[in-house]
């Protein structure tokens, strides 16, 4: 019997404000900042970006190029015409010049104190005083002082109650500590929301953006694909786009999650999505590579809980020639990289497919598809029943046809085990069985619908299922 107890079966659809953000980017160190920024501008309609800041990194420590900013974002204004035909929304180039600052012009927190507000600075000041409800995300792509500038000219001039009002609006997350600025930040103000992987590179979670998988295509990642998919041939902002020299835009992961697919929500980082998936706990300073290079910055011990790396167990599927259309890999994979290269090829092809948008006209080029459920996505069901979950709402603005591909997403949620699709988990709806449970219990199944556009995209439905005991 296939049975589940749950709000109205309603189309349940995946929506929600646009994500507030601010960049703090130490571009032209090396080239995956422009590589990141180049991103970040095709998915301008889904966010507002209030603030595009040149700082300075342990990696670049006198300078800061907020003209690398323009010279990009200038690009981006030739093609916001052609996005415009593809999607709403899309800012114009004069308004997003308009958010360019620079941050502090020396390294770290030697370049902050009295009187020292940069004009990053008192951006940031204003965007967390705008009256809106909304969540502040402050992505760090660089060093963090301009942060810590503003931020200690709030201790210093705000009562109490209202610096803690507006660090509760703040999300912070760094791709690692680029300076001393980052550990000081969380040292004096242990309750601010902030995701980082501290310490040496080789213990960070961003990784998972490049790092070539033994046993996997890694081809979405190679030098070859973004030539072919990104830089050449592809428009103005196309070949803004840099070769890689270290790693391909370790800084991405930093708004990744915040475009709306329908798999994250950037509140809980413990849920995972495209910007990698995080847990809150003091990290052993042990386990950051405290070794390992980071540009020199000093490694410290946390004094507080952060959100922090996370480590998926991961099976591949691989596409199949003959039968059942995809099909569990021969290897298993457990690693905090894997919570985000276990979606890489989903990403990459949509960042190609948006820079198509650049250049050609919407009959011409490919679009997500809309993740729809027919039920709730909150359910829940008595454990040793079965129960269904169907995406067969979904829907395509192209006409693609749709594929599908249930799965239960054991590190997220109490029910850590795994719980298998009874049959095909390919189908648009699919039956599992809840497990015997002794107290109640939550999992978090994912429905990805991908179309078969060219290239392929990938949308999601998340589906949370309380499993009760027998009575």
């Amino acid at each position: 019997m296939v049975g589940m107890l749950s709000a109205p079966a309603v189309m349940a659809t995946a929506s929600g404000p646009k994500a507030r953000l601010v960049v703090l980017t130490d571009i032209e160190n090396e080239p995956d900042d422009a590589q990141s920024l180049v991103r970040l501008l095709l998915y301008a309609n889904e966010l507002d970006i209030e603030a595009l800041v040149a700082t300075t990194s342990t990696h670049m420590r006198n300078e800061v190029h907020p003209d690398s900013l323009r010279r990009i974002i200038a690009a981006y204004g030739q093609v916001q015409p052609n996005l415009l035909l593809h999607a709403p929304g899309y800012p114009s180039a004069e308004s997003l010049l308009a958010l360019v600052h620079a941050g502090q012009p020396a390294y770290g927190m030697a370049a902050t104190g009295p009187g020292k507000d940069s004009e990053g600075v008192l951006r940031i000041i204003a965007a967390l005083d705008r009256a809106d409800p909304r969540p502040l995300w402050v992505s760090v792509w660089g060093g963090a002082n301009t942060l810590a500038q503003a931020l200690m000219t709030l201790k210093a001039t705000r009562s109490p109650a209202e610096l803690s009002r507006l660090l509760t609006k703040m999300r912070v997350y760094a791709i690692s500590d680029q300076d001393d600025a980052g550990a000081w930040i969380r040292r004096t103000f242990p309750d601010l929301f902030y995701i980082v992987s501290p310490g040496g590179y080789g213990a960070a979670t961003w990784g998972g953006m490049f790092v070539a998988v033994d046993g996997l295509d890694n081809s979405t990642i190679s030098t070859k694909w973004i030539a072919h998919n990104i830089q050449q041939g592809r428009g103005p902002l196309g070949a803004e786009y840099p070769d890689v020299a270290y790693g391909m835009e370790g800084d991405t992961p930093a708004f990744l999650g915040l475009i709306p697919t329908g798999l994250s929500d950037p509140d809980r980082p413990d849920w995972g999505g495209w910007g990698g998936r995080y847990e809150l706990y003091v990290p052993a300073l042990e386990a950051m590579d405290p070794k390992g290079f980071n540009g020199n910055v000093p490694v410290e011990a946390e004094t507080r809980p952060i959100w922090t790396n996370a480590v998926d167990t991961v099976t591949p599927y691989t596409d199949s020639p003959h039968g059942r259309a995809i099909t569990p890999g021969p290897r298993s994979y457990s690693h905090f990289q894997a919570t985000i290269w276990r979606w890489r090829d989903a990403f990459q092809n949509d960042f190609a497919a948006r820079i198509a948008w650049t250049t050609q006209p919407p009959e011409k080029a490919n679009h997500p598809p809309v993740a729809g459920l027919d039920h709730a996505d909150r359910l829940t069901v008595t454990a040793g029943t079965l129960f269904q979950l169907s995406a067969k709402g979904s829907s395509d603005p192209d006409g693609d046809s749709l594929s599908y591909h249930w799965f239960h997403y054991p590190e997220v949620g109490s029910w850590k085990q795994p719980i298998p699709a009874k049959g095909a988990e390919n189908i648009d709806r699919v039956t599992f069985r809840a497990p015997m449970v002794t107290k109640s219990e939550t999992a978090h199944f994912i429905a990805a619908v991908t179309d078969k556009g060219t290239p392929s995209l990938t949308r999601y439905r998340r589906v949370i299922v309380t499993i009760e005991p027998k009575r």
